[in-house]
């Protein structure tokens, strides 16, 4: 055996393995095995927006945790890494790094420089798509840095971005799968949008948020009618979008208004008074004014009523103007409305809102002073101003008559931790819009498809012509049967101008990775697990399940493992955008990434943790102990097999020699612990089989080497052979249980061992079929506690003698302790031991030396 290194120096320890783990393609995936015996991960695609935080360390150890046990276990591992890099948030980081804004109108520039003003320059969306490649790769690339850093055991040849040709493909052959299956479809209709970013949105992408607003009383006239109603409502800014009034058909106070028409405040239209049953008598005043459009309740309301759209708010979140002497605006009094709206032109809604209360105030239409409520408002979860509902062309995935099939899906595939099943099931019961999936953005994965224009100039949306190749670029690359030269004109074509939402390809991470269409697909479809955190079981866990069933009619994996969330010291989710995150570069530097693991390997499944940098100190701690109580007891076993002396061979250090009691107790301990820790893997339960084998191996530190040392050292015969025999097994078991959590320091150490594999390629530790009719070992381990308790108590070190040990029990108990004695005698420094039967529990006694000579 090579000499041992005095210390551990983790940063030396972790580059040499990284580069061998590399080197010897430790972690390649077999092409020629069987599905059988493959172990399949649909690995989260974290996005590509910036520096990754201690939150997605937390939550990848966890998955890797679980693939090294399973590799462990001799399957074959599918373990692959994507980077989600299209989309908003890639979008925003080029914006920001650049001072750059795409115009699609501009030509390409072959060379342009950065905009030093604070005007953003505008760029061709070519130049934007190149300037947002380019700040991906470099992110990838440390990204990937920090995951070898972790220790993930990824295989670095799967990998790959969302942005790419081959995921381009996969993603755009899943939109063409579905058009031919009729379940996504193209039309007009009010959407969610994000006026920020000027795109529409899907449920999924929406939060609800507490904000401040207020409730105002505004008069109504009827028509013909000298009385006036009030109505009460969070936003009269959109008063000239009203397009009718509605009370319930049960609420006696409006029913002789029912079929009247209303007069609108401020715009004088003539809108009409109808019975409606989502209006509640028992909320504000109980006549509502419906808008187009101020919540979904009014598009749901908008979508039964045949009445016309009334859009004032453009897709910027501005006002715009609108004619009031004809269309849907038509005004009893026009130049008069056209004078009031003058004070909303080219605001924005917050600046809108107040505005128009003062002209309701001045003309004597406000009743009361509003009356400020806290309600929840709707934003993009990465948005800073709440949505609108504006009218736009969009592709929809037809989600609603399928949600019964998708929650049969749902039953089908196993939820770790099970409750998290009831969050998915929510989700699917409570969905009220088909999924919208086109973006009105620039860097993504743009719709397969273009649209003729006919004689006129109109564009016939309701054929689209979609492409049988892919990838494909509709706005540089020519429709089938056209001239590029017909581009845009009367009689030829356009391309879609939309890319996709990122979920529409993230859903589709199981087909990317598994080729779809190709041989790899059987051996790696469906998945085994799906690793992700519980806020997004509503989009990409939801997502592809809806796609894998609309496709394959399969689910996409067998298992989902549910991770929980970082929470800062107040205990608050840690996020980028909340800027309370912690970067994990020095974490990994300050206290290696074998500490980091133990960490998250702590946290439970589905369960929030706080980060606690004093567990890292733990992780050190015991990653030490793993590094000297591997040194002493190889140092053991190497001083008692060195040379044409040696005392034993190498061989023999095998369990039929270990015959020693004590040896054999402590063995049937340790298969109990190997039986427990793998029965929680087996389970996804890291959390569990890391303590139950982190207890275990302290009472290995800190009883049972003290107990056997001295034998081991300097016993003799099958004695002697026992503790070493005992020793090797005890070792190699640990160095394996310990390898999925600390892969680096358990590798080093079995590299010691002059092992010709890595310790990631060795078996799982079975039970060595261990036992012994009695538990030597724990009744050992107490009289030693009772001996150190002693010791400690007089202020003497554990090398103090002991001139007598009384021990006092029944004679079965007894007789059991006089097998053990002698380790007892050696490890505690004992002089004599006396035997007295009692019919009591154990009692024992230490007479300590009154010097140490």
């Amino acid at each position: 055996m090579k000499d041992l290194p005095k210390k551990y120096k983790h940063a030396e320890v972790e580059k040499k393995w990284i580069e061998n783990w590399d080197k010897q393609l430790v972690y390649q995936w077999d092409s020629s095995a069987s599905r059988e015996d493959s172990f399949v991960v649909d690995t989260p695609p974290p996005t590509v927006s910036g520096s990754l935080h201690v939150g997605h360390v937390f939550s990848y150890t966890h998955t890797d945790v679980i693939v090294r046990y399973q590799r462990m276990l001799g399957k074959n591992i599918m373990y692959p890494m994507g980077w989600d890099d299209n989309g908003l948030p890639t979008e925003r980081r080029v914006q920001n790094k650049f001072n750059i804004t795409c115009n699609p109108k501009l030509p390409y520039q072959s060379d342009w420089t950065v905009s030093k003003n604070k005007k953003r320059l505008e760029v061709s969306r070519q130049n934007f798509i190149e300037a947002c490649q380019v700040v991906t790769e470099e992110d990838e690339k440390a990204f990937e840095e920090l995951w070898k850093s972790l220790g993930l055991s990824v295989d670095w040849s799967q990998q790959y971005s969302t942005i790419g040709d081959h995921c381009r493909e996969i993603s755009q052959k899943s939109f063409a799968d579905l058009a031919s299956k009729e379940l996504v479809y193209s039309i007009e209709a009010p959407t969610m949008w994000d006026v920020t970013y000027k795109t529409a949105l899907a449920q999924a992408d929406v939060e609800d948020r507490d904000m401040p607003g207020a409730y105002h009383d505004i008069k109504f006239e009827i028509e013909e009618d000298n009385s006036h109603f009030v109505i009460s409502t969070t936003r009269p800014e959109l008063l000239a979008a009203c397009i009718a009034v509605v009370a319930h058909p049960d609420d006696e106070r409006y029913q002789s208004y029912f079929g009247k028409y209303a007069i609108s405040p401020l715009f004088k239209a003539k809108v009409p008074i109808l019975a409606s049953s989502h209006a509640e008598p028992d909320k504000g005043t109980g006549i509502l004014m419906v808008c187009t459009f101020g919540d979904s309740a009014d598009v749901d309301w908008w979508k039964q009523s045949g009445l016309p759209i009334k859009q004032i708010i453009n897709k910027g979140g501005r006002f715009k103007e609108v004619d009031f002497t004809q269309g849907v605006f038509k005004s009893l009094a026009p130049s008069q409305a056209d004078i009031n709206y003058q004070h909303l032109v080219g605001k924005k809604v917050k600046q809108a809102r107040p505005a128009i209360v003062e002209l309701l105030k001045e003309q004597n239409l406000l009743v009361g002073e509003p009356k400020a409520i806290t309600h929840p408002v709707k934003f993009y979860e990465k948005g800073d101003e709440p949505l609108e509902f504006v009218s736009a062309r969009q592709w929809f995935v037809n989600i609603l008559d399928h949600k019964k099939e998708l929650l049969e899906q749902g039953n089908k595939i196993s939820w770790h931790p099970e409750f998290m099943k009831h969050r998915y099931d929510n989700w699917v019961e409570g969905l009220n819009f088909d999924w919208c999936i086109s973006r009105q953005r620039f860097f993504g994965v743009p719709f397969p498809l273009w649209y003729k224009i006919d004689a006129e100039g109109e564009v016939d949306y309701e054929n689209p012509i979609i492409a049988t190749s892919f990838p494909v670029d509709p706005l540089s690359e020519t429709a089938p049967g056209f001239e590029e030269s017909q581009r845009g004109l009367p009689g030829g074509f356009c391309g879609d101008p939309d890319v996709m939402d990122t979920w529409a390809t993230s859903s589709l991470t199981p087909q990317i990775v598994s080729n779809w269409g190709s041989d790899k697909h059987e051996k790696v479809f469906p998945a085994d697990i799906r690793p992700q955190s519980h806020e997004i079981i509503r989009t990409w866990a939801f997502y592809t399940i809806a796609k894998s069933y609309f496709h394959e009619k399969k689910i996409p994996w067998k298992s989902v493992v549910i991770s929980g969330w970082i929470l800062d010291p107040d205990r608050k989710k840690m996020s980028k955008s909340k800027g309370n995150v912690v970067v994990p570069n020095a974490l990994l530097e300050s206290y290696s990434s074998d500490a980091v693991r133990y960490w998250a390997a702590r946290a439970r499944l589905g369960t929030d943790t706080a980060y606690d940098e004093s567990v890292f100190k733990i992780g050190v701690k015991l990653r030490t102990k793993i590094f000297n109580a591997s040194k002493f007891v190889l140092s053991n076993i190497a001083s008692n097999t060195a040379g044409s002396t040696a005392e034993v061979q190498k061989s023999d250090l095998v369990f039929s020699n270990v015959v020693n009691t004590l040896d054999l107790s402590f063995l049937s301990l340790l298969d109990e612990s190997i039986k427990a820790s793998t029965k929680a893997l087996n389970a996804f339960d890291y959390a569990q089989a890391l303590q139950e084998i982190e207890t275990t191996f302290w009472t290995f530190c800190d009883s049972y080497l003290e107990l056997v040392k001295t034998r081991a050292y300097q016993g003799e015969g099958k004695d002697k052979l026992s503790a070493l025999s005992s020793l090797n097994l005890i070792l190699n078991s640990f160095l394996k249980l310990f390898a999925p959590y600390m892969p680096f320091v358990t590798e080093e150490v079995w590299s010691w061992l002059e092992n010709e594999k890595s310790i990631h390629l060795s078996s799982w530790p079975k039970a060595s079929a261990s036992k012994t009719e009695f538990d030597y070992f724990n009744l050992a381990r107490k009289v030693l506690a009772s001996i150190h308790h002693a010791k400690s108590s007089n202020q003497k070190n554990l090398k103090w003698p002991v001139s007598k040990l009384i021990i006092s029990a029944d004679k079965k108990t007894l007789s059991i302790i006089e097998q053990i004695s002698n380790d007892i005698i050696l490890a505690g420094k004992v002089e004599e031991i006396e035997y007295l039967e009692s019919g009591k529990e154990l009692e024992i006694e230490v007479v300590l030396k009154e010097s140490a000579d």
